[in-house]
C-alpha cells in the first residue's frame, strides 16, 4: 500500500516517517515540495506517485498570525484541502485530514464528541472548518477528518520546548490556568492515524450516510496550560533536562492577551476512535514522560 504524506517537516509529518509500518510504502513531501494551496502542484504530484492514501499533515498554524494574515490561513487549509481532496477523488485515493480543537468555541462543559455544533472563534479555526467541509462535499464518505489539539514532539516548535527554554532562562512563570484541554504527544497521533491507514484499506468506514468519518484524538486526561507547564517542570528535572525548579503561577487568559481568541474548554472525546482503530488513548503526562526521555537522549 502506498501512502502519501504531506508536511513531512512538521511535528506530525516527522513522527510519522519514524513510526511508518513495514508494509507501507511511504512518499513524503515538505511544504516546499508540495504547496498544497498550488493546485498544480497538488495535481502533478499526486497523480504521478497515485497513492491509495493521503495523510494531509500540513497545514497553516500560526494562530495568532492567521487573524491578520487572513488569506494565506485559507489558502492552505481551505483551498489546500479542497486541492488534496479534489485530485484523491480523480485517483480514486483516501484522504486522512488533520485537523483542530479550534473548530469549537470552548463552552462545552463535556468533552466534544464529532457530531457537536461548530463555531470557531478565529481565523484559524474558521480556516480549518471551512477545510473540512470542503473535504466531506469532494469526497464524503472516502475521506476521514481527525481532529487533535495541544500537539507537541521532539521535533519542531512547542509548548514543551518553549517552556523548556523559559524555565531555565527566567526565575518565575505565569501560565494559563484558565484553558483546558488535552496534550497530545505527536508519536501517539502518528501511531494511531497508522492504525486508521490499516482500516481505511479494508473499505470505506461503516457510514451510511455518504459523509466524512469525523474522528477526535489526544492523549487521555484533563490539563490546563498551567497544569501542563508544571507536569514538563517536575518530569524534565527527573530527566536532567532541568537543574532547578522556579515558581509558576496560574494566570487567568484575560492577563496574557493574545490576538486571536482560543477555546476556554477543548477536551475531546475519543471514544470513536479508539474503537475504530483498536488504539487506546495513554494519559498525557505518561506521554510527556516518554517525550521527555527521548528528548534528553537526543
Amino acid at each position: 500500500m502506498k501512502v502519501l504524506v504531506t508536511g513531512k517537516n512538521g511535528q506530525l509529518g516527522s513522527e510519522l516517517q519514524k513510526s511508518c509500518p513495514n508494509n507501507i510504502e511511504l512518499i513524503c513531501f515538505a511544504s516546499q515540495e508540495l504547496n498544497i494551496a498550488n493546485a498544480e502542484q497538488v495535481n502533478e504530484l499526486l497523480i504521478s506517485h497515485s497513492p491509495d492514501i493521503v495523510i494531509n499533515a500540513a497545514a497553516y498554524t500560526a494562530v495568532d498570525k492567521a487573524e491578520t494574515d487572513v488569506d494565506n490561513a485559507y489558502a492552505v487549509n481551505e483551498q489546500g484541502a479542497a486541492n488534496l481532496a479534489t485530485v484523491c477523488k480523480h485517483i480514486n485515493a483516501k484522504l486522512i485530514h488533520v485537523s483542530t480543537d479550534f473548530v469549537f468555541d470552548g463552552t462545552n462543559t463535556t468533552p466534544y464528541t464529532a457530531t457537536d455544533t461548530t463555531n470557531p472563534l478565529g481565523v484559524y479555526g474558521a480556516s480549518k472548518l471551512a477545510g473540512e467541509q470542503q473535504i466531506n462535499n469532494i469526497l464524503g464518505a472516502h475521506a476521514t477528518i481527525v481532529r487533535t489539539a495541544w500537539v507537541y514532539s521532539v521535533f519542531g516548535n512547542n509548548f514543551v520546548k518553549t517552556m523548556l527554554r523559559l524555565m531555565n532562562e527566567k526565575e518565575q512563570l505565569g501560565i494559563v490556568g484558565d484553558q483546558v484541554g488535552t496534550p497530545t504527544w505527536a508519536a501517539g497521533l502518528a501511531n494511531m492515524l497508522w492504525a486508521l491507514v490499516t482500516k481505511n484499506n479494508n473499505g470505506p468506514q461503516a457510514n451510511n450516510v455518504n459523509k466524512a468519518t469525523i474522528l477526535n484524538w489526544t492523549d487521555a486526561g484533563v490539563a490546563s496550560w498551567y497544569d501542563f507547564a508544571v507536569a514538563i517542570q517536575e518530569l524534565a528535572i527527573e530527566q536532567g533536562l532541568l537543574t532547578k525548579a522556579i515558581p509558576i503561577s496560574a494566570i487567568p487568559a484575560a492577563s496574557y492577551p493574545t490576538p486571536a481568541k482560543r477555546p476556554a474548554f477543548s477536551v475531546l472525546n475519543k471514544a470513536q476512535a479508539e474503537e475504530l482503530t483498536g488504539v487506546k488513548t495513554v494519559h498525557w503526562r505518561a506521554q510527556l514522560k516518554t517525550m521527555l526521555k527521548e528528548f534528553a537522549n537526543n
